[in-house]
């Protein structure tokens, strides 16, 4: 060491050099508070996740029983205007020129490995009418009912024989929905208030199924 050149040791807070064992003391304090910092951390966020894994659970339950009673409100609904409909069908066939002997609710089955439900047929001598119910009629409800009305006779084999139309009743229509049910030949029926009505275009020609 070069004469007059001096070494610049740790200071402690009082400005006295400090030793290598209070510097390793002081790192191993600060170690510890590190660890205990890190701990609570760790403590914390499994507290979170807990919380979150509760709350996560609680809506699920929540989330289950609003879809419960949604779909207990939607199926006591449907089945309100399925009556309005089924109430005023004859009536409206008949203008039509089908002469209704009698109207079916509810014809649910199994054939072939395939569920099947019809809302509402109505039946004269040589011709059914089948009727779909919907409070909102949307594009893809016309498409899956048309695709069930050529299933109808398989599903249906006492009405083999017969002509098969097919009918789409709403309360409101979302879109070109019911302008789609006409150009696919289905008889578009518009329920309202205490009646119903078909609001096809003048000259429109079912299809028979």
């Amino acid at each position: 060491m070069m004469e007059n050149e001096t070494v610049n040791e740790p200071l402690s807070q009082y400005g006295r050099p400090i030793g290598f064992d209070q510097v390793w003391q002081m790192f191993q304090e600060t170690n510890k508070q590190f660890q205990e910092t890190e701990k609570r951390f760790k403590e914390t966020d499994k507290r979170f996740k807990e919380t979150d894994k509760m709350l996560s659970e609680k809506f699920r339950d929540t989330d289950k029983k609003l879809n419960k009673l949604e779909q207990l409100f939607t199926s006591q609904w449907g089945k309100l205007v399925e009556s309005l409909v089924e109430g005023d069908l004859v009536n409206v066939l008949n203008k039509r020129g089908i002469k209704v002997e009698k109207t079916i609710q509810r014809i649910k089955g199994s054939r072939g490995g395939e569920n099947f439900e019809y809302d509402i047929i109505a039946v004269n001598g040589k011709e059914i009418v089948i009727v779909e119910v919907k409070t909102t009629l949307r594009v893809k409800d016309v498409e899956w009912f048309h695709e069930k009305l050529w299933k109808a006779k398989g599903f249906l084999p006492e009405y083999k024989e017969k002509t098969i139309y097919g009918a789409m009743a709403f309360i409101t229509a979302d879109g070109s929905s019911d302008r789609m049910a006409e150009k696919l030949g289905l008889y578009v029926i518009r329920a309202t208030g205490n009646s119903s009505s078909i609001i096809n275009e003048t000259g429109f020609r079912p299809k028979a199924f």
